[in-house]
This record gives structure tokens, sequence and C-alpha cells, in this order.
């Protein structure tokens, strides 16, 4: 539940005085100063924290380095579980905890049970893209959260292993989203972005949306995307 909860917090606010880490200390009986150790010491683990020479404690709990592998080994089974955990003590529905849609589930049954999966990791990854990025679109630095989408590098559908790595992961609004989606954007060496001259000669209709050619994104602080992907 800590690691669940270091994926939705930006690094800069992780401390005992946050009220998402003092509500979870108060929910597993712990200190909220214990809570924010933890979720700090996980960033001694985090490859693009390192680089930039951000650390927890140097030898924090073994634990800890358990729960990145196995993540990073197979990390729709953590997200799942660790919302499952989370749901079972508070009392709620897992639906509920992940705050995702229900109203067109099928009623109960394996369907019902795969869906619900599918779109817990979806919130999962959602959330932790967007905290990563600060709330904010990596282009245009949009901060409207239903504005905002997790958008994938590599497609959901196309690469199993890596639906729920953060690192696949870019924080655009809406309209850049289908924009990168339909290959119209796409981010080049150095994180710059580029666009398809079949927008650049469309017309003033996109304007904005192509004023950012040639930017660099606003890369977050943890979870920097791959640049392989």
């Amino acid at each position: 539940m800590a690691f669940n909860l270091y994926c939705q917090i930006p690094f800069g606010k992780i401390h005992s005085h946050n009220p998402k880490i003092q509500a979870l200390a108060k929910l597993i009986r712990r200190s909220a100063n214990a809570v924010s150790l933890k979720l700090s010491n996980f960033s001694r683990l985090d490859p693009a924290l390192n680089k930039r020479g951000i650390r927890g404690m140097s030898h924090g709990a073994k634990g800890e380095e358990e729960i990145w592998l196995q993540f990073s080994n197979n990390a729709e089974a953590l997200a799942w579980e660790s919302e499952r955990l989370l749901a079972q003590v508070l009392g709620k529905r897992i639906e509920e905890v992940a705050e995702v849609e229900t109203d067109d589930l099928p009623r109960s049954g394996v369907e019902r049970d795969a869906v619900v999966r599918l779109r817990v990791n979806q919130s999962f990854f959602r959330k932790r893209i967007l905290s990563a990025y600060n709330y904010r679109c990596c282009i245009t630095g949009l901060n409207v959260q239903p504005l905002l989408v997790a958008s994938h590098i590599l497609p959901w559908a196309e690469d199993v292993p890596n639906r729920l790595n953060p690192r696949n992961g870019l924080c655009l609004n809406a309209l850049h989203d289908r924009a990168f989606d339909r290959h119209l954007m796409w981010i080049e060496d150095g994180f710059i972005v580029r666009f398809s001259p079949k927008l650049i000669v469309a017309g003033n209709g996109v304007n904005w949306l192509i004023s950012f050619e040639g930017k660099a994104l606003k890369l977050p602080n943890n979870f920097t995307p791959d640049s392989t992907f």
C-alpha cells in the first residue's frame, strides 16, 4: 500500500505533512514520519532519480527492493494487489477505491471481473503518470485534470510488459494525445516535439496545436520517459 501511494504523489510532495501520507499512516497504524520515510526510500531504487543524485536512505529495507522488483517483473499483478489490499483495509469495493466507471459493466461473473481488473490497472497507470508530471501536460503545461490523459508511448494493446511501466507514459492534454495516437505528432531525440506536415499546412484551425513545434517536453523528476520507447 505504501508503494501504491508512492506512485500517486509527486516526488517533491513526499513529507509527513501531506494529507495522503497522514491518511495512510492512520490506516495502517504507523506514524506519518515512518510512512513518509518508506515512500522516500523507494526513490533510492528509481534509476531516473539516482541519475539526478536524489536518493532515500542508503540502506533501506529489503522489502522495498522486493516490491520494486516485483512491480518491474509483473506490474499488473502488483498494481491490482495493492489496490485490493487498500480496498480490503478500507472496507470498500475495489471499483470505488480505484475510482473506475462501473455503469456499463456486466452484472457478474468472469467477464465482469476481467473488465474490473483492466480498469483498475488503467486507473493505477493514470494516477501514476499524472502525479509524476505534477498534473500538468508535458507539452503545454495545462493543469485541468479532466482534460489530461495518461498517454502510452508504446500502445497498451501492443506491448503487454510495459502497460503499467511509468516510463512508457506521457501526461498530455486530450488534443495532443489524439494527435500523438494518430501519428500526427511524435517526440524525437532530445524529447523535442514534432508535428506532421499534414497539420502544419492545415490552416489557422490548428495554430495552437502546432505552436509547440520544436519545443522540449517538460519532464518529470521521477519516472522520466524511456527514450528508447
